[in-house]
């Protein structure tokens, strides 16, 4: 299936969609405020060691200090190494022979250290960036890796030959002192190609250790390219058939880019129309129902998808369709039509962590196994690392997904003021009552007057239909109760005064 890369940019942020047989699959945001930080090169200081957690906070000039896990920091005795590419795009995971084989964080590094970092993953919610003394530079073909020696290839080449031949190129132009993992895009790639860009980090790299000894810590060392050049780098594969931007700016920026790096100036397109290009491609569309709790599905049935600190539940519903066939057709219809619903959701709103998929329940073994293999088929373009577990007798999918940035939803959206967070208030009946279990409380004297400020929902209540409440409190407890609404009042807030 061919795809497009589809950029807009302004001066206050720029939107890439990456597109698939028209359909946006996925999207990157980078607002000039809140660039991404994944792939800076700090040099930081050890501020406090964690031997309980075995981990560590690191100041790297940040507003909140980054946390760095023992298995992150290499040592002389580290063989194996845990390699992050930009934005989770791709990755290469090599780890140690047993967990064992890792020192104890106090034995490897100590307060007031200075230490050479990376940032693996942007801050999200609370947390703070983590970072990894790993240090990794992408280029278009490769990845240079300093300091370690080892040769891989992207998981993503599946054909033996390719594999073979892409590693018998690494193994003759890796330098001594360096690791190299070659990137999907080196597929058909000469050696050529992939000599200069690996020329091209080389020098980077010596650039970066120059200006290392210079300064002290915390101090950026190294900023990764901004999101347009990412784009260039890491998804203009071959399958890639044109990327088309909307500023006159970024398209020369992004040409001249690519000209000096990639031969793929002939698939960049300046976009001449008139309506706004994410119009034009339907992306602002598919943005706003990715924003939307309930997702409709061509048969009438839906998904709901919940997201919550620490995982995404998503919820199966058969919804208006009531088949032709069988109750188990039925259900075995919307499963496998939510499976592609529910795959697209996933990477389009960017969804990491821990994730639960309630299916409809299925009674027949193979139904359930249909859906299973289907749902991890339609993972399998997923450029984030995923692990999906069989799909339970109870209809349930337990998968984990690598969160290397904050999801759609929390980029574009904040908790609402008004049900902090909830998704739901107090009914105003539920208020109303709450107000007269307060008034019976106070055992205020007779002949006292009292003034009830609540919101308007709520005063009308108490003035209407629960008048009745307010008189029985007026002639058992002697007292008169004046209710008035004010709409500066939450729902679920009042004011009692005593006048």
């Amino acid at each position: 299936m061919t795809s497009e890369i589809v950029i807009n940019a302004t001066r206050e942020e720029s939107r890439v969609a990456l597109l698939e047989g028209g359909q946006v699959v996925e999207l990157y945001m980078e607002r000039k405020r809140d660039a991404s930080l994944v792939g800076n090169i700090y040099k930081g200081k050890i501020i406090k060691v964690l031997p309980g957690m075995q981990s560590a906070f690191v100041d790297i000039g940040l507003e909140k200090a980054a946390f760095l896990y023992v298995a992150d920091i290499m040592t002389e005795m580290e063989e194996y190494y845990t390699a992050f590419l930009d934005n989770g795009t791709e990755r290469l995971d090599l780890y140690p022979k047993t967990a064992e084989e890792h020192l104890s964080i106090e034995e490897v590094i100590q307060e007031g250290q200075e230490l050479f970092v990376q940032v693996s993953k942007d801050p999200i919610g609370t947390k703070g960036a983590r970072v990894t003394s790993y240090i990794t530079l992408p280029g278009r073909y490769i990845v240079l890796m300093p300091n370690v020696e080892h040769v891989g290839i992207s998981r993503r080449i599946e054909d033996e030959d390719t594999r073979t031949r892409l590693k018998t190129i690494a193994a003759e132009i890796k330098p001594k002192g360096f690791g190299l993992i070659v990137r999907t895009a080196s597929e058909d790639a000469t050696i050529d190609e992939i000599k200069r860009d690996l020329e091209f980090l080389l020098l980077l790299w010596e650039n970066i250790q120059k200006k290392k000894e210079k300064v002290s810590a915390p101090c950026l060392i190294y900023s990764d390219l901004d999101l347009a050049f990412r784009s260039v780098r890491d998804f203009m594969g071959h399958d890639v058939e044109r990327l088309i931007i909307d500023s006159r700016e970024e398209y020369e920026r992004v040409k001249e880019f690519a000209g000096a790096y990639f031969s793929i100036l002939d698939r960049i397109e300046m976009y001449e129309g008139k309506e706004p290009i994410f119009d034009a491609f339907g992306i602002d569309l598919d943005i706003s129902r990715a924003l939307g709790r309930r997702v409709w599905l061509k048969s009438g049935g839906y998904i709901v998808i919940d997201q919550t600190e620490a995982m995404t539940v998503i919820d199966v519903n058969t919804g208006k369709f009531v088949g032709k066939e069988s109750l188990e057709d039925t259900i075995l219809k919307t499963n496998l039509e939510a499976v592609k619903e529910i795959a697209y959701q996933i990477r389009l709103r960017n969804l990491g962590g821990i994730i639960i998929i309630d299916f409809i329940d299925m009674e027949k073994l193979e139904n359930r196994e249909k859906v299973s293999n289907a749902f991890a088929d339609a993972m399998k373009k997923d450029r984030a690392k995923n692990t999906i577990y069989n799909l339970s007798e109870l209809g349930i999918i337990q998968m984990t997904r690598k969160r290397v940035r904050e999801s759609l939803g929390r980029v574009l959206c904040e908790q609402c003021p008004y049900c902090e967070g909830k998704g739901f208030v107090k009914s105003a009946r539920t208020v109303a009552y709450e107000i007269f279990r307060k008034l019976k409380k106070m055992n205020l004297p007779a002949d006292t007057a009292v003034m009830i400020k609540a919101n308007p929902s709520v005063a009308d209540l108490l003035s209407d239909e629960e008048r009745l409440g307010i008189e029985d409190i007026e002639n058992i407890y002697g007292i008169k109760v004046i209710v008035k609404g004010d709409a500066a009042l939450h729902q679920e807030n009042c004011e009692i005064t005593v006048l």
